[in-house]
């Protein structure tokens, strides 16, 4: 039985994989023919559209009655994202961080993070936690628009204005949109079929399923982060790779922990809040000093890159090991 788990895992991922790449591909497409701005399309279309298979799983995991796998893929995804992807991108080529508008984005997700750690302080999180964060991501989305009309020439804008470039302004709009509708679908099929292949393993092997959320999911989920970011950092877009991650940790704090906790609130454990949200807010909180730059641009050069990906093989490493106890 477990070995179909496994497959469902594998198939899952996958699937969740490339329909993901197409949904934002696709999205991306359909901005660029309706003439949005090139900066609202790098940090909603793209930052945010990469976070869409943590948003479908978490949301699935909470119908389910599985809050761990949302709460851990959520949190662990932006573990993920900093620790490995970053790290992962650095090793290609140091990640220089030139936009004005990152630099703004990094302190505001400190701050975002901090608020989350004040509202789990108690070990739980309520529906009323959850609407508060709701509504900061409702505020978030009006600052991302402000900030796409009024920073037209900044350095991120002009990185995803070359990305865009790169589109055929022939596309067939209506068979863009059937791709869209159809990785969608594939989306969530594939987030159902996760769910089920990480449930059945945690079950199956008698561990938790925050500590599979924090693991397997959320390394799955964070497939399409690490695939934007390796390829933009290959074209010299520093900032875009970046700014990827940025957008996709700032969703997961917001709106993934936001919904999942609307569908069902949790109590959370001690040892996660302990150990798995301070190992979060340490490696946000390492990814503003080494990306804002105080007297310069920031920037994540390959020791820092190797630094970031030891701390995340370490932390694997541990959840691994009191998993098998």
């Amino acid at each position: 039985m477990i070995f179909i788990f496994f497959i469902c895992i594998i198939i899952g991922l996958l699937v969740l994989t490339i329909s993901a790449d197409k949904f934002v591909d696709s999205s991306s497409v359909i901005a660029k023919l309706l003439g949005m701005p090139p900066l609202l399309i790098g940090m909603l279309i793209i930052g945010f559209g990469t976070s869409a298979p943590e948003l479908v799983v978490s949301i699935l995991a909470s119908f389910e009655g599985n809050p761990g796998i949302a709460i851990g893929n959520a949190y662990g995804s932006n573990i993920t994202n900093i620790a490995l992807v970053l790290g992962t991108t650095a090793l290609f080529r140091p990640i220089l961080v030139e936009s004005q508008v990152i630099r703004r984005e990094l302190p505001i997700l400190i701050g975002i993070t901090l608020i989350s750690v004040s509202l789990l302080f108690d070990l739980n999180l309520s529906r009323i936690d959850s609407l508060i964060l709701l509504l900061i991501f409702a505020g978030l989305m009006g600052w991302t628009f402000y900030q796409s009309f009024n920073n037209r020439q900044d350095k991120f804008s002009e990185e995803v204005d070359e990305e865009l470039d790169s589109i055929p302004s022939t596309q067939n709009i209506k068979k863009v949109v059937l791709v869209l509708i159809i990785s969608l679908v594939l989306l969530i099929v594939s987030s159902r079929v996760l769910v089920y292949g990480a449930v059945g393993i945690a079950t199956y092997l008698g561990v938790s399923d925050l500590i599979i959320g924090l693991t397997i999911v959320a390394l799955g989920t964070s497939l399409p982060e690490l695939a934007s970011s390796i390829i933009a950092i290959k074209k010299g877009e520093t900032d875009l790779a970046i700014g990827n991650i940025i957008g996709s940790n700032l969703l997961n704090s917001l709106a993934v922990v936001g919904i999942s906790g609307v569908i069902s609130p949790v109590d959370i454990e001690k040892e996660f809040f302990n150990r798995d949200i301070m190992i979060m807010t340490a490696l946000t909180i390492s990814l503003f000093v080494m990306g804002y730059g105080f007297k310069k641009d920031g920037e994540i050069t390959r020791p820092k890159g190797i630094l970031l990906l030891i701390s995340y093989i370490s932390y694997i490493g541990y959840l691994v090991k009191i998993s098998i106890r």
